[in-house]
């Protein structure tokens, strides 16, 4: 049981770094514009990661992608030992990158160091090891590494050039008016996607140290009877995260609101609701995907309605490839977190 306990606090721990890594995602924008001072925008940013709590309670009424990551492995392959490795090596290389000011993803972090661990207690890639993931619920999230941001891009394209057509005989001054206001729309809007995905990953994570504790104990839990006998999970979680976002990532901040491109608030409102509809669609298909991909997208879509040079391309590369080796990395670390544990234990 107290092993049980350190991994739920971990895991919420996990959370609360998720949330001030991530902070970025949903301020960035609004703080590179001006709208918010940077302390108003991550009060209004973790407001709305909590508000996510109760759309996906209550609108949504099911938690789709904490299913999927507490599925991500094989049940069969799932211990106390592999969860626990999985969430150190997910807390080290989320601490790294925001370090470096590295916006990688939180989502593939942990979803990579429980793939990792998992792997390690079945043998490694041997013949038991081809079973450790689940591909029906990995693939779909392996494939929207590339399209949540290609998405993003394609989406806050079109609405920046369709905005700016409407728009075209607009007073300048009014319009940047207007757009400044509804920024604060938009950013809310980004925020509730990015409580609403980020948030379940860490109840899914949660849910499979209980699931597994309750059966070895006789007791079989589904995923939906995990979230209503143990409610306080996804309150914690939403919480967790809602307070990270109110400490802020401010290196990584300035990397999205500021390297990639300059941002006005007309594109800032773009940039956030094709953000908002990529993690909408995503969360309702039930497909984890990373919020810095996908708001990091909907940046560069909004830099190349003006020329393809207003993209910073040399940041884009090393985001890039920092995107690519998030999960290989956090595996080989969540590896050998798990066979450094066998040996100490």
């Amino acid at each position: 049981m107290s092993f049980l306990v350190v991994i739920i606090v971990l895991a919420l721990i996990f959370d609360f770094i998720n949330g001030f890594h991530d902070a970025a995602n949903s301020i960035a924008t609004i703080v590179s514009t001006k709208v918010l001072t940077p302390f108003q925008a991550v009060l209004w940013a973790a407001f709305f990661n909590f508000v996510a709590f109760f759309v996906s309670k209550y609108i949504i009424g099911e938690f789709k992608i904490g299913n999927t990551i507490a599925k991500t492995v094989n049940e069969n392959f799932i211990n106390l030992e592999v969860i626990f490795a999985g969430l150190i090596a997910a807390i080290a290389w989320n601490l790294l990158t925001w370090w470096f000011g590295i916006p990688s993803s939180s989502s593939h972090t942990l979803i990579g160091g429980f793939m990792g661990a998992a792997l390690a207690h079945a043998g490694g890639l041997t013949e038991h090891g081809a079973h450790v993931i689940n591909y029906s619920k990995v693939l779909p999230t392996f494939a929207f590494i590339f399209l949540a941001p290609l998405i993003g891009m394609v989406v806050a394209f079109i609405i920046t050039i369709l905005i700016v057509n409407i728009c075209r005989k607009a007073n300048p001054y009014k319009a940047d008016s207007w757009f400044r206001r509804l920024q604060l729309v938009s950013s809310a809007l980004f925020s509730l996607g990015h409580g609403g995905n980020d948030a379940q990953k860490v109840m899914g994570i949660i849910g499979a140290a209980i699931i597994f504790y309750q059966k070895q104990k006789g007791i079989d839990l589904t995923f939906n009877e995990f979230v209503n006998q143990y409610m306080w999970v996804p309150l914690a979680s939403f919480t967790a995260i809602a307070f990270g976002t109110m400490s802020g990532g401010w290196k990584i901040v300035r990397t999205m609101g500021t390297r990639i491109t300059k941002v006005t608030p007309l594109e800032g409102v773009s940039a956030e609701t094709a953000g908002a509809i990529t993690l909408y669609l995503t969360e309702h298909l039930g497909i984890p995907v990373s919020t810095t991909h996908t708001i990091t997208g909907s940046i560069i879509g909004v830099g190349a309605t003006k020329r393809l040079s207003a993209v910073r391309w040399g940041v884009t590369i090393n985001l890039l490839w920092a995107w690519i080796l998030t999960i290989p990395v956090s595996a080989v670390l969540a590896a050998i977190v798990y066979y450094l544990l066998k040996l100490i234990f």
